[in-house]
């Protein structure tokens, strides 16, 4: 069995904050953001304290935030926020939208009906493809700071052949410039692996994993079965490396995502369960699937994959974008041009479901 492979290579570099501007409900999101992610009091208001308000901020907002989590020195840089703002406009107000009636759970015979089918889906995933090839475009960002604030370190393009049940990867460009070398050579974080392999071992009956139904979902217009699911440690085969010295093979937990009418896998999520004395403390990949055509035929593909790392403060995230599939050739010439624009948000945003 093919398995995911995560490397991870450190890097030096510094935040750049300067002169942010933030509109009152941007600074509210990221305080709450940064509460939930647990970020050090320090560096939050390290951070506000090179942020410019576009909106005026009042002490109502500030109380709101203390009151959810924010730190005293967060609450300290918020007030001195406040005082630099007065003479800003207010935010207009929040736009008030009625909440839809909660769709009732799926029946506990449905839901055993949709892992059946699931998992008959999943175990001949890979036996159903054809032999293809396409564009894989990795988006390499790094945050020093650990704050979610991105910062784009390179563009890596690659050619990833499917031929035979069997994935081969081979870099053409790096930050637009041609260049022939394989994807394990690349250094920094990588991943390969997504054509199946994760979904398949998630619903081998020898992985023993765990299910449980959560909740209904809506990605690309269609309704889904939202199920979390874990896997014990023994039973796993994700492996995760670090600078490729140290390797671990963690237990893991995530959702999936099937679609209510096809009872296909749209979007797999992972989250490694670390041992403490790893270098690295959080590891996650969210990959989703959606229809590509190939020579004629559309086939459930990988859309996306965004994988993270965290390494103390250092946050490493690659965005994987899957493009221009087709049918494979070996007479194929390597041809170089530029990477096309990241997917729209849209695409890999869930939606509120309905009916």
């Amino acid at each position: 069995m093919r398995t995911k492979t995560a490397a991870w290579l450190l890097a030096v570099a510094l935040l750049a904050t300067a002169q942010t501007r933030f509109s009152v409900q941007q600074l509210v999101e990221f305080i709450r953001s940064s509460v939930e992610l647990k970020h050090e009091d320090r560096e939050v208001a390290r951070f506000l304290r090179g942020v410019k308000m576009a909106q005026r901020l009042d002490d109502r907002t500030v109380e709101q935030l203390q009151g959810e989590g924010a730190g005293p020195r967060t609450v300290e840089a918020l007030r001195e926020l406040r005082d630099a703002s007065q003479s800003l406009p207010a935010p207009p107000p929040p736009e008030l939208k009625p909440e839809p009636a909660p769709m009732p759970p799926a029946s506990p015979e449905e839901q055993q009906r949709v892992l059946k089918e699931a998992r008959d889906y999943a175990l001949s995933y890979t036996k159903q493809l054809p032999d293809f090839m396409c564009t894989q475009v990795t988006r390499r960002y790094i945050d020093p700071a650990g704050l979610e604030f991105w910062r784009e370190d390179d563009v890596i393009t690659a050619r990833l052949t499917y031929f035979e049940q069997r994935e081969e990867y081979r870099v053409l460009m790096a930050n637009n410039r041609p260049v022939d070398m394989s994807y394990d050579s690349l250094g920094g974080a990588v991943s390969t692996g997504e054509f199946g392999s994760m979904m398949k071992e998630i619903f081998e009956p020898a992985t023993e994993t765990r299910f449980r139904w959560e909740r209904w979902g809506k990605l690309r217009g269609s309704l889904v079965h939202v199920f979390s699911y874990q896997v014990a440690q023994p039973r796993s085969h994700w492996r995760v490396s670090y600078q490729r010295t140290v390797e671990t093979t963690p237990g893991y937990r995530g959702l999936i995502y099937v679609e209510r009418d096809t009872q296909a896998v749209v979007r797999v999520t992972l989250e490694a369960l670390l041992p403490p004395d790893f270098p690295l403390q959080q590891v996650s990949t969210v990959l989703d699937y959606d229809f590509a055509e190939i020579a004629g035929g559309k086939y459930m593909l990988p859309l996306k994959a965004v994988m993270r790392m965290r390494d103390g403060r250092l946050l490493a995230k690659n965005d994987v974008e899957f493009r221009m599939y087709r049918k494979f050739a070996a007479e194929a010439t390597v041809t170089y041009e530029e990477p096309p624009p990241p997917l729209p948000a849209e695409k890999t945003t869930e939606q509120p479901p309905t009916p």
